[in-house]
């Protein structure tokens, strides 16, 4: 069975943050003898039997789309240059289409779906992530999205189940809809926590630093953030507008690696206060399979993921912030929220392999063959 995966994200190398669960995701198909696995993605480092079908053109472009901060930055920060990206990557990406033989092609975003229409590729998988919801509040893509999906046996494939009675309200009567959740690193369920005991508590929030993916964080932080409670940011700034306190600790840009090694043994806990259009955030599955207790903002994406005062906090006001702080920092209940959050993940979704897995059990049914 020959799949091809198509990505505009891709890290560059093992030390590259960007685009690290879709070289998991490919890591996690490669390993099986029934696929022949073509992908076409931005420059990286591919497993032996993966092979690129991207020209050196086409390689290239993608480079340049990555160094530009991905296509979801170049939207949001980038509007000048927005327009020629999207035409470029929807241009090379039907291309990429047509000159494949796969018996599958596997699609991460829908947007990357649409230069299927007008190909021979009949049978598609469509990775959903929670942005692509926010694309479909565009004017006319969900009528460009139906044309594409009408004409081929699809399956929309969302990371998260709180996004399939969107997809089923305006899909479900042409496309199949199957929610599969992305794998987790084993690395994060063996990371041995040593939580802190006495203040400082060091708490982790690891975000691009846009204002939405912040929330209030900056806000709400200078009330509940000082010599007890500390709060560290990693990620990249890619709003130039937003001003970080000199109350809070930026690190940066940063590798899971470090966060593993360096950051998530000792720290008290992770907090997102996003209010981004999210899916499933792989960030939140990682520091929950490592035993660190969340604190979040009571979005679908984190509805679907903690459970209140079990294997997390979810919080909507600073008071409510400082006592789950508060709340969290006593050591014995912070060991006991981090180890139901390792179970709870540990369950479902499980390691990459499995969600390999659940990919590989797709694209049977898909082409009609028995696993």
């Amino acid at each position: 069975m020959r799949v091809l995966l198509t990505s505009s994200s891709y890290p560059r190398d093992a030390f590259d943050w960007r685009g690290r669960f879709i070289a998991e995701m490919v890591s996690s198909l490669a390993g099986h003898s029934v696929l022949q696995l073509e992908v076409w993605v931005p420059p990286g480092t591919l497993p032996p039997n993966v092979r690129s079908i991207a020209t050196r053109e086409e390689t290239a472009w993608l480079a340049r789309l990555m160094e530009d901060g991905g296509i979801a930055h170049v939207l949001s920060q980038r509007r000048l240059l927005a327009l020629g990206r999207i035409m470029g990557l929807l241009r090379r990406l039907h291309a990429a289409y047509r000159r494949s033989d796969a018996d599958v092609v596997h699609v991460n975003w829908l947007q990357n779906a649409l230069p299927l229409f007008g190909t021979t590729k009949t049978t598609a998988l469509i990775t959903v992530l929670g942005s692509d919801l926010a694309l479909l509040r565009l004017p006319g893509m969900i009528s460009a999205l139906r044309r594409v999906l009408r004409t081929r046996r699809c399956l929309l494939a969302p990371n998260a189940e709180w996004m399939v009675k969107t997809l089923d309200r305006h899909f479900g009567d042409i496309a199949e809809i199957l929610p599969i959740p992305f794998g987790i690193d084993a690395a994060w369920f063996n990371v041995k926590r040593r939580p802190p005991t006495a203040p400082p508590y060091a708490w982790l929030a690891v975000t691009r630093v846009t204002s939405a993916k912040l929330g209030p964080l900056l806000e709400w932080g200078r009330h509940v953030f000082g010599r007890e409670h500390q709060l560290h940011l990693f990620g990249p700034l890619q709003d130039p507008e937003i001003r970080l306190p000199a109350w809070l600790y930026y690190h940066g840009p940063t590798h899971p690696r470090v966060l593993l090694d360096q950051w998530v043994p000792h720290a008290a806990g992770l907090i997102t206060l996003s209010q981004h259009t999210e899916g499933r955030p792989q960030i939140l599955l990682e520091a929950m399979a490592a035993g660190l207790p969340v604190i979040a903002s009571p979005l679908p994406a984190h509805l679907d993921m903690i459970r209140h005062g079990e294997t997390g906090m979810l919080v909507d006001d600073p008071s409510a912030l400082k006592c789950a702080l508060d709340w969290l920092a006593e050591p014995a209940r912070n060991a006991v929220i981090g180890a139901n959050a390792r179970r709870q993940v540990e369950s479902a979704p499980g390691r990459w392999e499995d969600c390999g897995l659940r990919y590989l059990a797709a694209y049977q049914h898909l082409i009609g063959k028995q696993a």
